[in-house]
């Protein structure tokens, strides 16, 4: 590969603040706010223009899971909840006791009004570059935008980047994929399609993966084999005729790689535009079907995976341990996509009625280098470990409690390694998070929570 050398030059700062959240996906949308509203001063870098990540720009109108596996039993509160109330709230969407099903655009609307409402900073079209270190702590970003290159100087960063792009920058060690082979999870690019009658689909079809109508279709020859069951049929009663679609399969995909992410977008919506011509033909109610959009980003379920105090296993989640430093639960199954074909892997593990397990402080805090914290999809857990804990909902709860545990390190004059984290429990319980056994037995001592009982495409 050829080289050019660029000379050193002086970057101009742009903003200096408590804390700086890289990526406002959902971890970054769940830090930004907590961190916003236990005190800090908070800019939030932005690649897209909206925030919500693949919940917006990524197209996918489902949130889930927000009770106990396969309960009516709520097992996440906090800005999770509070998102999934909004939208519904605002009539933008539809709850029910797994998630909350709704429109894009409204929840870029309610997104952008909170972070008004918070007094939060955001940078949209902006693109991170590389984490300033000094002394082992990392101390702010270089970023590039419209206005040029530019520093930001932060006393806290908080990584929401999914792929760790920020901690990895700072030193931070990481790990990739399957252990094997460092293969990641396939990526996906949602559509959504317009013209459906979707009482007449869910009336019409026999099973959620509806793998006999995929397999004649590809018999037949009307369909490619790159998938063979439906991932995601998302639907709410604010958009009758619309059906956001997740189904679409690339492997192989390494989503730090920029050439890797064009050819799988364009593969993606090459899929999309293929299963149209499937739809209409094959599953009553879809006849009319036309494609309203692709997104603006894939679906990217794995990537770097940055290691901290602690790495949370699968035998850790399935065992459902108790840990001293929990920050609220998780409850989804293993949930992993084939990485080498269509369909599930044989990792996939789907636990009893009632599952939920604790997630700990320290998967957050990463190893040799301070002041910086990951959420989302890129904290300290192993490759399987990542099919339970990668979903939004915990995304959110990841990052509210980075970006609480961010500010309140400032107030304390420590760093976020050594917060006691008493302090932070305290804070998220009185946030409206469900921490241990005793929250959660509280929590549904009553009427557990504000949901709907609806036809939807679950």
């Amino acid at each position: 590969m050829k080289r050019i050398i660029d000379p050193a030059r002086e970057l101009p700062v742009c903003a200096e603040v408590d804390v700086l959240v890289v990526g406002g996906g959902p971890a970054g949308v769940g830090a930004a706010l907590a961190a916003a509203r236990t005190g800090a001063t908070v800019l939030v870098i932005e690649q897209f223009n909206c925030l919500g990540g693949v919940a917006t720009a990524g197209g996918h109108g489902h949130i889930s899971i927000y009770g106990a596996k396969d309960t009516q039993l709520r097992a996440v509160g906090g800005i999770a909840y509070e998102i999934a109330r909004r939208l519904v709230e605002e009539g933008y969407g539809i709850m029910t006791a797994h998630g909350v099903w709704f429109e894009v655009e409204g929840l870029k609307f309610i997104l952008d009004k909170m972070t008004i409402e918070a007094g939060i900073q955001v940078l949209y079209h902006t693109f991170f570059c590389e984490t300033l270190v000094r002394d082992g702590a990392a101390v702010g970003a270089i970023i590039q935008n419209k206005s040029g290159r530019q520093a930001i100087l932060a006393r806290r960063i908080v990584d929401c980047t999914g792929d760790g792009d920020a901690a990895a920058s700072a030193g931070a060690p990481c790990e990739v994929g399957r252990a094997t082979d460092q293969k990641c999870q396939p990526t996906t690019l949602m559509f959504t399609i317009g013209g459906v009658n979707w009482p007449h689909v869910e009336a019409w079809r026999t099973d959620y993966q509806m793998k006999h109508v995929w397999a004649e279709a590809q018999r037949n020859g009307d369909m490619e084999p790159f998938q063979d069951q439906i991932m995601g049929f998302w639907w709410t009663p604010t958009r009758p005729d619309q059906v956001g679609i997740n189904f679409t399969h690339m492997i192989g995909i390494d989503s730090t790689n920029a050439s890797h992410l064009t050819m799988a977008t364009m593969e993606g919506r090459r899929q999309a535009y293929h299963c149209i011509d499937v739809f209409r033909k094959y599953v009553p109610g879809m006849e009319a079907c036309y494609m309203v959009s692709t997104p603006n980003t894939l679906g990217i379920r794995e990537s770097r995976r940055i290691m901290g105090e602690m790495v949370l296993t699968e035998q850790d989640i399935l065992a459902q341990r108790v840990w001293d430093d929990s920050i609220g639960y998780g409850a989804f199954f293993v949930d992993i996509h084939n990485l080498d074909g269509p369909g599930m892997a044989q990792t996939v593990v789907r636990p009893e009625p009632g599952f939920r397990y604790q997630i700990p402080y320290r998967i957050l805090v990463p190893s040799g280098v301070e002041n910086i914290l990951t959420a989302g999809r890129c904290v300290s857990v192993t490759h399987i470990a990542l099919g339970s804990i990668r979903v939004m909902a915990q995304c959110i709860l990841t990052g509210e409690a980075a970006g609480t545990a961010a500010t309140l390190s400032l107030h304390a004059r420590c760093t976020p390694r050594s917060l006691a984290i008493h302090c932070l429990q305290e804070t998220m319980r009185a946030h409206g998070n469900i921490l241990t056994e005793a929250d959660f037995e509280a929590v549904n001592s009553g009427t557990p929570w504000f949901w709907q009982e609806q036809s939807v495409g679950v």
